[in-house]
């Protein structure tokens, strides 16, 4: 059998046109795909087919061709721009002597080296089984027991058997492990809602920029390579806007054409991020000539898992790459719509802080709350969720905050602190455009 490749090794890249030329920019991303995964591009072989060849994928002559050239150029693995068959990968790694990977096959490669969470890691040796479950060859024949003569009777299972059957049980232990993760993640979601706090996910095409514009935002410490699938984890981190409720904002995996079906049922983590969230930033690589199609592709991938209704935000990125200024552009009804900034260098992003505010303060409101001494974990709350804006002290021993808030956000917090809220509410308005609660200890959550 053919060692799969380690990082560093010399790759032949293979790319077919299916009914038409191979096209320059899927071949482009194939080689930054092939360099991401620690491959050296020696050699690239193209050509154009009708329909796949049943038995390689490529033609005859074309599969010999490939033959060639890797013993030419000395490389030591093929990679090809399309999803083999196991029979079609097998064939072509036996007749080319060199261990091929298909472009689902190098996806997953990269993903084993970039994943850092536990639940991460757990996700992509899910999808890495998942996908040789259908590729288990009979390598290990001379261990059979199933011919007769003596010392060769047996309980009668191959090795291949035996390895179909270690990989089954291990995708079940895999599988009850993320489905634990995901009722832990899924009851954190359901405490979260108690407490309203607006979510915004970034989602966009591989290396837009997503990581680097989550890093001018937060400040966060997130890792920032010109690489595809640079970032893998999702990252959540709190985004502090004046006169506006935090909100939080998770960078994601970015997208690709193609996404393999395994990563997608996989990585329910990063997917759930986005799915979850109230604003989508698409981010988008605004000096790429494929950008439409690249939009297309990540709005695709959004709507089926569930994400095509959220609201979107576009974000184009990159634009000290051309020379355009920064702007934010509205629709119709004078909403943000989209903004051109750049992350590297931070032209527009105060745009984009803008435009965040906007859309977010318009479900913030001032109150007066006025908390008896008993209730100093509500207040407490409210300081540790910056909404408080200022504070006094009152005669009859209470304090009056000033809180800035959604009414959502601040019944919820009232219902948890085992507060009534229908009761508290006061008539009583200290200041233009406040409203007052009284907030009685003693009474409690409806």
């Amino acid at each position: 059998m053919i060692e799969r490749p380690e990082r560093g090794e010399r790759a032949i890249l293979v790319r077919i046109g299916l009914g038409q030329a191979p096209d320059t920019e899927e071949l482009a991303e194939f080689d930054a795909l092939a360099r991401s995964a620690g491959a050296i591009p020696v050699a690239t072989v193209t050509g154009s087919r009708r329909v796949p060849e049943p038995r390689y994928f490529v033609g005859s002559g074309k599969a010999a061709e490939i033959r060639d050239c890797a013993a030419e150029a000395n490389a030591e693995v093929v990679l090809v721009d399309h999803e083999l068959s196991p029979s079609q990968e097998r064939n072509l790694e036996r007749l080319v002597g060199r261990r091929v990977l298909d472009r689902t096959g190098l996806i997953l490669d990269i993903f084993a080296g970039r994943a850092r969470s536990a639940e991460g890691k757990l996700e992509v040796e899910l999808a890495q089984l998942r996908h040789l479950s259908t590729r288990l060859v009979r390598g290990w024949t001379h261990l059979e027991r199933q011919k007769g003569g003596i010392g060769l009777r047996g309980p009668g299972e191959t090795q291949l058997e035996t390895d179909r059957r270690l990989i089954g049980k291990r995708i079940r232990t895999l599988a009850a492990k993320l489905e634990k993760l995901a009722r832990q993640r899924d009851t954190g979601r359901q405490v979260r809602k108690r407490v309203p706090v607006p979510g915004v996910a970034l989602i966009g095409y591989t290396n837009a920029g997503k990581s680097t514009l989550f890093r001018a935002l937060t400040g966060a410490d997130a890792y920032v390579a010109d690489q595809l699938f640079a970032t893998l984890d999702p990252t959540v981190r709190r985004l502090r806007l004046p006169h506006t409720p935090d909100i939080v904002v998770a960078d994601t995996v970015g997208f690709v054409r193609d996404l393999p079906h395994e990563l997608v049922a996989a990585f329910r983590s990063t997917l759930m991020e986005a799915r979850e969230a109230d604003l989508l930033l698409h981010v988008v690589d605004a000096a790429d000539p494929e950008r439409e199609q690249r939009i297309a592709q990540v709005d695709a991938l959004i709507e089926s898992i569930g994400g095509g209704s959220i609201p979107q935000l576009r974000v184009f990125n990159k634009i000290d790459r051309i020379g355009r200024a920064p702007e934010l552009l509205r629709d119709a009804a004078g909403r943000p719509a989209a903004v051109w900034l750049s992350a590297a260098t931070g032209a527009g992003v105060d745009l984009l802080m803008s435009a965040l505010q906007e859309i977010f303060g318009q479900a913030a409101l001032r109150f007066a709350v006025v908390l008896p001494p008993a209730q100093g974990r509500l207040r407490a709350k409210l300081y540790e969720l910056r909404l408080v804006r200022a504070e006094e002290g009152m005669a009859d021993g209470n304090t009056r905050l000033a809180v800035e808030a959604s009414l959502q956000q601040l019944e919820a917090l009232c219902r948890e602190a085992g507060v009534d809220f229908a009761s508290a509410v006061s008539p009583c308005l200290p200041a233009p455009g406040f409203v007052e609660f009284k907030c009685d200890a003693a009474s409690s959550a409806a």
